[in-house]
């Protein structure tokens, strides 16, 4: 008898006590139950953020990829929905993979497939039980409401890799052509016969035929991206204004698996890095051959930014996967049977080539100011009492530079188990050593970007913490699996602090 797949993950669901794990954060969207990887589909549907994600509810006991589902209103409170993609056609069985949505409106509905308003993209993984041999295929996926969804009837779009690639040939990215209206074009991460990563785009007119343009290439950038890496993971594009010239620049965000750099950083497993140019066809110009990681942070992978009407513009919003490969070995999985979440979104802007990120959920303008703005703070650790109790939290804080000397930053958990995240000059220092998740990175040392502002904004909750430094400037995620009965932060001063400005909110869950 063919197994019900729907009904056995709602049962896992509904069984679930993920909930009740004090590891759980309040505000991030995080999987009902077993594990979550790569957000999918986002997209804004009017005043409603919906997130799709990688899950896999028999996790660790069966490896089997649903996409997932959750809502919110105000990118802070999630709501789970019920799976949206099953893995039970022939050409997905063994998964349903990466991709993302596209959200159309008006003419295009009436020329769209099953006339629907949002438009969903996968690669269906099929993998023969006895030769092992995978397909990657492209399939489709349609929904009149965001709550029913059903599978296009000529699955797959696109059935096999193209010729000089291997199967490792997934995570579809349709966008509108914003050069060629009424046209759509799709990004796809590969693997070429030589096993060097790629990128691939195709170009369609009704998002069911699609014809291969070629491969994404990088005039002018010197080779740099010629062999980069054994496989391109979960590539983007995106079209981005700079902040200082209003010129426009398309920036590619991707995870090239294997590139080793002979600089600061990349310690994760796999990274994620992006580089601005102009695309032109299939030629992204003007990158200089210059990348840089999207996120300095030790879980931190397959981010996307979220899908919205045109007639409905909006900041830029981007989620990543607070994880990476090989770290499902975290405390929550134990205590829980739960691993894994996404990152808060955040707003994309671009500055001189680099990438702003910040928070989407920005404090608002009557947030608290702790008590410990404008007081000369002498060595020491300082309690900010307006956060004591509170285990999910927002803290924003801005030093005067002329007023302090030494290392300033946040201890957040207890003396024997804790995060400690400092500032010293232009290095941003995290050290989660005495936590109770280090297995993948302890200490991670940050050169700051230059003329980097002395801000400093954390977003804690729970088991997740984002830091913001300079404005955006620089971003880092981690898990902090801290002491549970711990709670609120303290301020940690090496010599002097004067703080000119700073702004608190808690979170409760919902």
């Amino acid at each position: 008898m063919t197994e019900d797949l729907k009904r056995l993950a709602q049962d896992a669901i509904a069984a679930s006590a993920a909930a009740d794990d004090p590891d759980y954060p309040c505000f991030h969207v995080v999987p009902p139950v077993g594990r979550l990887n790569d957000p999918n589909g986002l997209l804004i549907d009017g005043d409603t953020y919906h997130a799709f994600y990688q899950l896999s509810p028999f996790h660790p006991h069966r490896k089997l990829v649903y996409w997932g589902h959750s809502s919110s209103t105000d990118l802070l409170h999630w709501r789970h929905h019920a799976p949206a993609i099953i893995p039970d056609s022939s050409y997905d069985r063994s998964g349903a993979y990466s991709g993302n949505a596209i959200v159309l409106e008006g003419h295009e509905v009436d020329a769209a497939p099953a006339r629907a308003p949002f438009q969903l993209f996968y690669t269906g993984n099929l993998k023969d039980p006895v030769t092992d041999e995978r397909t990657a295929s492209q399939c489709l996926v349609t929904s009149g409401d965001l709550t029913d969804f059903a599978k296009w009837p000529g699955n797959p779009l696109i059935p096999a890799h193209a010729e000089g690639y291997t199967t490792h040939y997934r995570d579809p990215q349709v966008f509108r052509d914003p050069d060629r209206p009424g046209e759509y074009r799709m990004l796809i991460g590969v693997q070429r016969a030589d096993e060097t990563g790629a990128a691939v785009l195709y170009r369609s007119r009704d998002l069911v035929s699609w014809e291969l343009e070629g491969e994404l290439s990088f005039p002018g950038a010197g080779g740099a991206f010629d062999a980069f890496g054994y496989m391109w993971e979960c590539p983007g594009l995106v079209r981005l204004k700079d902040e200082d010239t209003g010129e426009d620049w398309d920036v590619l965000i991707w995870c090239p698996q294997g590139i080793t750099p002979e600089r600061e950083g990349f310690e994760n497993i796999f990274p994620c890095v992006y580089t601005a140019g102009h695309l032109v066809g299939t030629e992204l110009r003007d990158t200089g051959g210059v990348f840089y990681e999207v996120d300095r942070g030790f879980e931190f992978y397959a981010p996307q930014v979220f899908a919205r009407r045109s007639s409905e513009p909006g900041p830029v919003l981007l989620t990543g996967w607070a994880g990476n490969a090989s770290e499902d070995d975290q405390p929550s999985i134990e205590t829980g049977q739960w691993v894994h979440a996404l990152t808060m979104p955040r707003m994309l802007s671009l500055k001189a080539g680099r990438l702003i990120q910040r928070p989407a959920a920005s404090l608002p303008y009557d947030a608290g100011e702790p008590a410990l703005v404008g007081e000369r703070l002498k060595a020491g650790l300082h309690e900010v009492d307006e956060l004591s109790g509170h285990r999910s939290w927002q803290l924003r804080l801005e030093a005067d530079t002329e007023h302090t000397a030494g290392l300033w930053g946040l201890r957040i958990g207890s003396d024997d188990s804790h995060v400690d995240i400092t500032l010293d000059g232009q290095v941003l220092r995290v050290d989660r050593t005495t936590s109770r998740y280090a297995q993948h990175g302890s200490v991670r040392s940050v050169t700051l970007p230059e003329g980097c502002a002395p801000v400093l904004e954390v977003i804690h909750d729970r088991s997740l913490t984002e830091v913001f430094v300079g404005d955006g400037a620089l971003v880092l995620t981690l898990r902090s699996f801290v002491a549970i009965d711990s709670s609120g932060v303290r301020l940690m001063v090496d010599r002097d602090l004067a703080l000119t400005a700073g702004s608190t909110r808690t979170f409760t869950p919902s």
